[in-house]
């Protein structure tokens, strides 16, 4: 590492940092974009020492900082798209050039998980009060077939037109989505028929809306079926389902499974996992796991854990090791919030993953900023 000892004078409070801070042996003390905002702090790190890493030519430092302050913030490309998609979707009625709107905002989504798919993906269990559930659940959906569909070599156009059809997959029902989503008791023998014709009320609102494209509509139409036939609107098997609708299925359901309801807790990631591939093996196509395991892990980015240690903190990056995420701890091991994140490679024994844990275990505020630096700021 090309250390340069960094001194009050280049700390500002209140501010984000600009860089990585370490201490002399090495171990990082503040991440990119976390925020200093107390004298005492400050006081105590400078004593420590702290260095950032520089590149290997002097001369490339300045230029360097400037790409760091310059870096687009993935969250607020994902929070334009969540805006601009809502009102899409609920005013498509009225809108001229539907389909070119919503492929701006599949391209849109695709640049900015393309900047740092783990902060995108964060975004799904991190970033739920952006918008309704309607809005959030699609964007979601489209994250996920996003990446799975790029892991599986799918060409830019027809990754663009898989993430279209996911964020337009609940068109059908969007004004009754959240009613829903709120709904307390059982669902009656109406609103389920109701909602096994949304699929087919979907590709008919598309239409009227200018929407031609035959496969987003297909996906779209086919996103609810099953391999083994128990799906709708027309129980279709196996071959007879696109695979790129079944991309959308299993993210549709996974998203659904890891964000919370009124009526029923969010399961924890791995369980959600597990559920959807093991409990549901029989109407899935289970020739599609290996990617979304690849893409997701049993420990995707934004979920809650609990360390060998007993420190509580959130994965933020993945790594070559599906099962040995990078996790920034934020409550040490007596159940204290810690003055700023602290970068834990769970790799090593100490710090190793016990078990996911819920938000509420943790009883800890932060901004994915704090984490993820400014390609996280709002």
């Amino acid at each position: 590492m090309n250390k340069r000892r960094i001194s009050m004078q280049d700390m500002v409070l209140g501010e984000p940092l600009q860089w990585d801070v370490y201490d002399t042996a090495g171990h990082l003390l503040l991440s990119r974009g976390h925020v200093i905002d107390n004298n005492h702090l400050l006081e105590s790190l400078v004593a420590r020492g702290m260095f950032i890493d520089l590149p290997d030519k002097p001369n490339e430092a300045p230029q360097a900082a400037a790409q760091v302050r310059e870096l687009p913030s993935v969250l607020r490309f994902i929070n334009l798209a969540h805006k601009r998609l809502e009102g899409l979707l609920f005013g498509l009625h009225a809108e001229a050039d539907a389909q070119a709107k919503i492929l701006e905002v599949a391209k849109t989504v695709i640049y900015a998980t393309n900047l740092n798919p783990d902060i995108a993906i964060a975004c799904i269990l991190l970033n739920q009060s952006v918008s309704s559930y309607a809005g959030r659940h699609s964007m979601d959906t489209a994250l996920v077939s996003l990446l799975v569909a790029q892991v599986m070599k799918k060409s830019p156009d027809e990754v663009r037109i898989i993430v279209a059809a996911a964020l337009t997959m609940n068109i059908g029902m969007i004004r009754q989505h959240d009613h829903f989503q709120d709904k307390q008791g059982p669902l009656t023998e109406k609103e389920i028929e109701f909602i096994k014709k949304h699929p087919e009320e979907g590709v008919q609102l598309l239409k009227q809306a200018g929407i031609d494209h035959p496969d987003w509509l297909t996906y779209v139409l086919q996103h609810h079926e099953n391999e083994d036939g128990s799906g709708y609107p027309h129980s279709l098997k196996g071959q007879e389902i696109s695979q790129n609708a079944k991309i959308i299925s299993l993210a549709d359901r996974y998203c659904a499974r890891v964000t919370g309801r009124t009526y029923r807790q969010a399961l924890l990631p791995p369980a959600a996992l597990r559920g959807l591939f093991v409990e549901e093996s029989k109407t899935i196509d289970t020739h599609l796991a290996p990617y979304f395991i690849h893409e997701l892990g049993t420990y995707p980015p934004g979920t809650y854990v609990r360390l060998q240690n007993g420190e509580i903190g959130v994965v933020t990056h993945k790594s070559k090791q599906a099962s040995a995420p990078v996790v920034h701890a934020l409550v040490g091991p007596r159940g204290a919030p810690l003055a700023f994140p602290i970068q834990r490679d769970t790799a090593k024994e100490l710090f190793a993953i016990r078990e996911a844990v819920y938000p509420s275990q943790a009883n800890v505020r932060f901004s994915m900023q704090h984490l993820w630096g400014k390609e996280a700021r709002l």
